[in-house]
């Protein structure tokens, strides 16, 4: 540190120039440091989207790209780019003394963030007054301009029939087929605070329509069922491409203790030629318990006929034609219906929890 007020020392010039771009921090202060074409830069090390890392981003000329999620800012300046120059992270002073590169703390342009409207998934995860609502979530995947019939779709249309007609309940079906949406782009893999809430993808794309999904599960539905086909003794890729953006979910009560889920019910509907009925429904039980769904007793139906039934179209026929597979439909909605019923009325779920039970010697919580 030298003799002027907040001035550090960050080192020798000749080693700096060195790394284009990097992180470094003075106690409580990080500061992205850049050097391109000998000449540096130094803006804050923090940014103004979700708190990223900037110089542990890269440069794409003068612009810091943030490591998270890909917003720009000038490395000199501080601006961010054409369209949102209006976001503005702080910009530090830089001197060169005796072939060492010196710093100021204070910074000489402030923060600014551009005002955004917040996203409508930001609200608060409160249910809307009214009577129990049913989401349907058909995970199957087919050419909706020349249908086929789907067995675990078919099953679903059951249960919300039953529901709307003879419960006189609100009903939703969701076809994911139906929808536009980006494959999880693993920010959580980069930080578990990139992976954010609503979806980092839904945020800057507007056209994700997996925002239906995150509405109806958050915020709309009182019980959730989710139908799958069995695909090589899994569930549907389209369901695991949900299920892997519905990390930013189960996140938030990792890293906050924010249970988003909250007096709900699963249930699941699993159909398909091949076996492995309870390894599929192993796996929805597990992770729509991670989220904080509930279940009732027997929370799935399944049907299968086996590793050596390749004969689909017989498959098909039978479960268009067996009362008993439609029946067991309607009943698993009324088991989820009336465990709902008691929930919601009850308020029976925390809204905090610490880490959801993940606690180990040594790992520490988040507030």
């Amino acid at each position: 540190m030298t003799s002027g007020d907040a001035w550090h020392d960050l080192g020798p010039i000749e080693r700096l120039r060195q790394t284009p771009l990097q992180q470094v921090r003075i106690g409580r202060t990080a500061i992205a440091l850049s050097c391109r074409d000998g000449a540096f830069g130094a803006i804050s090390g923090v940014c103004n989207h979700a708190a990223g890392p900037l110089g542990d981003g890269h440069l794409d000329g003068d612009w810091v790209i943030c490591p998270w999620h890909n917003w720009k800012f000038h490395r000199v300046k501080g601006h961010g780019e054409p369209g949102f120059e209006d976001d503005q992270v702080p910009q530090h002073e830089l001197r060169e003394e005796d072939g060492h590169l010196f710093v100021r703390l204070a910074p000489a342009v402030p923060r600014r963030k551009k005002a955004h409207e917040p996203h409508p998934l930001a609200r608060r995860a409160e249910r809307a007054p009214g009577g129990l609502r049913v989401a349907g979530i058909s995970t199957t995947h087919m050419d909706r301009g020349n249908p086929r019939y789907s067995t675990s779709e078919a099953l679903l249309e059951s249960a919300l029939r039953h529901a709307a007609e003879t419960r006189g309940l609100e009903t939703r079906l969701i076809r994911l087929d139906a929808l536009r949406f980006r494959a999880c782009e693993g920010y959580y893999s980069k930080s578990a605070h990139a992976c954010t809430w609503p979806c980092s993808i839904t945020q800057m794309d507007p056209e994700d329509e997996l925002d239906q999904v995150y509405e109806a599960l958050v915020f709309w539905a009182d019980v959730v069922l989710v139908a799958t086909p069995i695909r090589w003794g899994a569930a549907s890729a389209l369901y695991h491409r949900m299920a892997e953006r519905l990390n930013c979910v189960q996140n938030q009560i990792t890293i906050r203790d924010r249970v988003l889920i909250r007096n709900k019910v699963a249930g699941f509907i699993i159909t398909g030629g091949q076996d492995n009925v309870q390894a599929v429904a192993g796996q929805l039980l597990t992770f729509f318990g991670e989220l904080g769904f509930l279940f009732p007793q027997f929370p799935f139906i399944a049907h299968s006929r086996g590793w050596t039934a390749e004969d689909m179209e017989t498959n098909v026929t039978v479960v268009r034609e067996s009362a008993e597979l439609h029946e067991a439909a309607r009943d698993l909605v009324d088991r989820a219906t009336t465990m709902a019923g008691l929930v919601v009325h009850a308020d029976a779920c925390p809204e905090r929890v610490t880490r959801a039970g993940r606690k180990a010697s040594g790992m520490a919580t988040h507030g």
